[in-house]
């Protein structure tokens, strides 16, 4: 190849480098300022949001914000719908709708659909694409398309603790009690004890925590070690860089 041909194609290579990070600069911009914060909330209007709160953007569908709260220190992923309502501009009272408790982490591209009260416990973890409901459809009417049929609605009450996996469906009715662990996939209806692990579609426990026994089943794996006492933040960051400095000349 002549070589004026290898200047312009690393030329070209440079130029496209320097537009990618452009991009990637003006695109870390936008997410930063269309963020929604309580020091921020730009068109969102919340019955709460709680203090380290944040709505990354981009956001996802959003409507029924005043009979919505949000308590501290949650963290609610990209494109998550929350909405208390069936539609927006209903005027739906004096109580709130949809509650989400101190800490609790919404994955990307979940949907929280309260059209009657739903709680979310403290410390809940959401995977991605998760799906919590308090409406569902019936087909009471053969005749008459599922989707025209009037829906029905009924609370849900998510505990403290709890982890729910990726595209788990939590469906109107369920009431999951403390630390209960949602597998991914499954779809919950009815009540689920404390310290219960759920999987499947419908939903049953296939392990449950016994004061005297422990986990039944057994866990198959390991209890974690504990952190020593004592050691810091900053001696853990460098056990870290070791493993990975390790790991890379492996």
């Amino acid at each position: 190849m002549p070589k004026n041909r290898n200047s312009l194609s690393s030329l070209a290579l440079r130029r496209r480098g320097l537009a990618s990070r452009a991009v990637h600069r003006v695109w870390a911009w936008v997410q930063e300022t269309g963020a929604v914060t309580a020091q921020h909330p730009g068109r969102l209007r919340f019955g709460r949001i709680g203090t380290g709160t944040r709505l990354a953007f981009p956001q996802g569908t959003v409507f029924g914000e005043p009979w919505i709260e949000l308590g501290d220190h949650c963290i609610i992923g990209e494109q998550v719908t929350l909405s208390a309502g069936l539609m927006p501009g209903l005027d739906l009272g004096a109580e709130t709708v949809l509650t989400l408790g101190n800490g609790v982490v919404l994955g990307r591209g979940s949907h929280v659909i309260a059209d009657t009260r739903v709680s979310i416990g403290s410390d809940t973890y959401c995977g991605p694409y998760v799906y919590i409901t308090s409406t569902n459809h019936s087909y009471d009417d053969p005749h008459e398309p599922v989707g025209k049929q009037w829906p029905r609605m009924e609370p849900v009450e998510i505990g403290p603790g709890c982890w729910i996996g990726t595209g788990a469906v939590i469906l109107p009715g369920a009431r999951l009690g403390r630390n209960v662990v949602v597998a991914a996939g499954a779809v919950v209806r009815g009540e689920v004890p404390d310290h219960a692990v759920v999987a499947g579609a419908p939903a049953r426990v296939v392990r449950s925590w016994d004061p005297e026994k422990g986990w039944q089943p057994p866990l198959r794996t390991p209890a974690p070690v504990p952190i020593p006492d004592g050691v810091t933040p900053e001696q853990l960051a460098a056990v870290a860089l070791l493993l990975e400095d390790a790991a890379e000349g492996a």
